[in-house]
C-alpha cells in the first residue's frame, strides 16, 4: 500500500459467500474494509455512517439497483469512488454504471490480484476497466458530445468563463481524453505519478469537476481526444 493510511474499502453485493471473500481479500492485502451491505438500501444508509473511499459495488442488488446505489452514494459524497464489480460485461449495464457516478467496472471473473490493483487505482482517481470496456466507453462519451448542444449562444458565455488551464494540465488533460493512465501519462510525459494526480486534481477544481470519468466528458466535447 502507498502512504500509511489504508484505503478505507466498503463491499456491496447480495451474495454473502462472494461478499465476505471479496471483504477477507482486501482486508488480507492491507485495505481496511469500513463496511458491507447485502441490499441497496443498506449499502445507501452505511456508505453515508461509514464514508468509505471506494465502493466495490455489484449492480444486481436487492431493493434498490445498484445504478441507483451509485447515484445516491455519490450525491451524498461526490469524494467517494465507486468500482462495479459485475457478472454482467453488458455494454448497456457498462454505460448505465458509468453514467451513474462510476470510476470503474470489473467483471467477477477478474482475478484477486486484479481486484487489488483495481481497488487500488479507483481510490486514485483511475478509471478502471476490464479490458474491452475502456474503449466502449470513451466511444459512447464520442457519440454523447458529437450530439446537438445546448442552444445557439448559450455556450458563448461559458467559454469566455471557461477557467484558464496551464500548459502542462492542458497536456495532461488531453491524455486523459485518450484513455491513458495515470501511469501511462506519467511515463509519457516523464513525471512522476503523484504529479500527474495533482495536474488532474488541480484541474477538476478549476473545471467544477467532481472526477475523472466528468473529466474525460469535458475534454472529449472540446476535441481534445483528437488532438
Amino acid at each position: 500500500m502507498t502512504g500509511t493510511t489504508p484505503i478505507r474499502v466498503m463491499v456491496v453485493d447480495d451474495h454473502p459467500m462472494w461478499r465476505d471473500a471479496v471483504a477477507r481479500d482486501l482486508s488480507e492485502s492491507g485495505f481496511e474494509v469500513v463496511a458491507t451491505a447485502g441490499d441497496g438500501d443498506q449499502a445507501v444508509r452505511r456508505a453515508k455512517a461509514a464514508a468509505p473511499g471506494v465502493l466495490v459495488l455489484d449492480l444486481n442488488l436487492p431493493g434498490k439497483p445498484g445504478v441507483q446505489v451509485c447515484k445516491e452514494v455519490v450525491a451524498a459524497d461526490p469524494s467517494v469512488r465507486v468500482l462495479v464489480l459485475s457478472a454482467s460485461g453488458e455494454h448497456a449495464d457498462v454505460l448505465e454504471a458509468v453514467k451513474s457516478g462510476a470510476t470503474g467496472y470489473l467483471l467477477k471473473s477478474a482475478s484477486t490480484e486484479e481486484l487489488r490493483d483495481a481497488v487500488r487505482r479507483t481510490a486514485d482517481g483511475d478509471p478502471v476497466f476490464t479490458p474491452g470496456l475502456a474503449g466502449l466507453v470513451l466511444g459512447e462519451y464520442r457519440r454523447l458530445a458529437s450530439e446537438p448542444a445546448a442552444p445557439a449562444g448559450a455556450g458563448g458565455g461559458e467559454e469566455q468563463k471557461a477557467p484558464r488551464l496551464t500548459e502542462r494540465e492542458t497536456e495532461v488533460l488531453r491524455l486523459v481524453a485518450k484513455g491513458l493512465s495515470y501511469k501511462q501519462i506519467a511515463e509519457r510525459l516523464v513525471i512522476s505519478h503523484r504529479t500527474v494526480q495533482n495536474h488532474v486534481q488541480n484541474t477538476l477544481g478549476k473545471l467544477q469537476l467532481h472526477n475523472r470519468v466528468e473529466l474525460v466528458r469535458y475534454a472529449i466535447e472540446r476535441g481534445l481526444d483528437d488532438e
